[in-house]
């Protein structure tokens, strides 16, 4: 025993001295950023090309990040990142060698979408260093900077709307509204008794409606009928919201329904059709809000949706499959390709990445909608983010968001308000893999004859939207409404 304590007391002093020389980067914040103490994560982002790396988009680029847990830290008070950090791809003295842009960021999670944009987190401005071959050097981070609430500018096509939302105001215990971007036409002011179909439009993964802010270009339509756009982004603490409800997320579908949409057709000349259309999250997006609320929306035109069928989850079955990184043959998993071909992102470099970001993430932002939440306030992990093991109690309450599988299971009681409303589209090389799940989902449908339009077209996620492909998808809904007029 004693020979046995011996050994322990020489392992913690030899890792003690391996702590003493290895890199380091401290970090403090000014009185000016925050006159406060800071307790939570504090996060380093390091990249050899961005000059913000924390603003970087988490596996579709790979960089060294790292993050702490500190406590009770106060303005002026330093921290230390060395190799006892949390670190992705590997410790911080076993970095390439090299010159890096170097960003801090102190997390107090207060509601962004990711770490690297939320309001009230405190970071540094550019910075670079050399790491050279002495690993005993240390460099000094003075975060002086708090990023702030984004504004919005109206012009006179382009309004904001922020609707107040008691539903979400209750989940996250703080005011909580649903935000979006009012485009309208230029037949809004030329004819003032007109009243317009309403398309919402929401974005992909990363969206925000801020970009239209200061624009001033009228909406586009609906193929050929005017229409007011509003532009919804989805973004919230998890990630994007997709607008289903979720235990992690709160009532987001509700919120949209009945607390944003009431707010648009009050203040705007609106007729009664409520059309959808969005790409990538936002095409699984407005796919759940139309099968989800069939008596709200008239109809959905959704492009390259997030997977609709999990029995191809990025060509991984959640049902049958044990692991998110290694296939049965043991190669890697892919979660991004070029062309639908060649190998891009690996889904073990998303996990790996998202392990240390911990929120900001496509793969995270799919646990905030799909899983329960835990005793610890944090979603349920798909799988294990060490191993890739994927755990099956997840994927039991994923499946209530398997579209495909919601559809095939009720199709008898939404037949009569879905029939032939929706209309999904893609490209036959989509980049994520996420043409697998509609054909999936379109055989489901064939045997239900259940009127849906699938297509399938040249291009990748990216490429595919081309002028032939945005007219069909605009045709469509352009006669779902005129459907709509018929009937009245």
């Amino acid at each position: 025993m004693k020979m046995f304590h011996k050994i322990m007391v020489l392992c913690c002093l030899c890792a003690c001295s391996l702590q003493a020389i290895s890199q380091q980067i401290t970090a403090s914040y000014t009185a000016n950023a925050s006159a406060g103490s800071f307790t939570g994560r504090v996060f380093l982002y390091l990249s050899k090309d961005a000059v913000s790396p924390k603003d970087g988009m988490i596996g579709m680029e790979k960089f060294p990040c790292f993050f702490i847990s500190v406590k009770d830290v106060k303005p002026g008070q330093k921290v230390v990142f060395n190799d006892a950090a949390v670190f992705y791809p590997v410790a911080l003295s076993e970095i390439e060698r090299g010159s890096y842009h170097v960003q801090v960021v102190w997390d107090r999670n207060g509601g962004g979408a990711s770490i690297g944009d939320s309001p009230g987190n405190m970071y540094n401005g550019p910075m670079v260093v050399k790491f050279g071959k002495d690993t005993r050097q240390t460099f000094n981070v003075v975060c002086a900077k708090v990023i702030g609430e984004q504004s919005f500018t109206e012009t006179q096509f382009v309004k904001e709307l922020k609707a107040p939302s008691a539903l979400l105001t209750a989940f996250y215990k703080r005011p909580a509204t649903v935000n979006a971007a009012v485009i309208l036409p230029k037949e809004y002011y030329d004819q003032p008794l007109r009243k317009f179909p309403v398309l919402y439009w929401v974005s992909g993964f990363g969206g925000d409606y801020h970009a239209y802010s200061g624009k001033n270009d009228p909406g586009l339509p609906i193929d050929t009928t005017a229409c007011i756009r509003v532009y919804l982004d989805g973004r919230c603490p998890g990630g994007h919201s997709v607008y289903a409800n979720s235990e992690n997320n709160g009532p987001w579908g509700d919120a949209l329904t009945t607390e944003l949409i009431p707010l648009v057709e009050k203040n705007y000349r609106t007729n009664a059709a409520r059309l959808l259309t969005g790409h990538s999250s936002g095409g699984w997006t407005v796919l759940w809000l139309q099968t989800h609320y069939p008596k709200v929306f008239t109809a959905c035109w959704s492009s390259s949706p997030d997977p609709v069928d999990f029995r191809s989850f990025q060509e991984i079955d959640l049902y049958k499959d044990n692991n998110m990184f290694y296939a049965k043959d043991s190669s890697l998993r892919v979660a991004g390709t070029i062309a639908g071909r060649f190998p891009w992102i690996m889904m073990k470099t998303m996990y790996n990445m998202e392990h240390v970001l911990y929120r900001g993430g496509q793969m995270h932002s799919f646990n905030y909608v799909f899983s329960a939440k835990k005793a610890d306030g944090q979603p349920r992990e798909l799988c294990d983010e060490a191993s890739g093991s994927i755990d099956s109690g997840t994927v039991a309450q994923w499946k209530k968001y398997d579209i495909s599988l919601y559809l095939k299971t009720n199709w008898q009681q939404l037949k009569n308000d879905l029939q032939g409303k929706i209309r999904v589209s893609v490209g036959n090389q989509d980049n994520f893999l996420l043409n697998y799940a509609v054909v999936l989902l379109e055989k489901e449908m064939k045997t239900k004859d259940a009127g849906f339009e699938f297509a399938y077209y040249p291009g990748d996620h990216f490429t595919v939207s081309t002028p032939e492909y945005r007219t069909s998808g605009y045709r469509f809904l352009q006669q779902k409404y005129q459907e709509l007029n018929l009937k009245k």
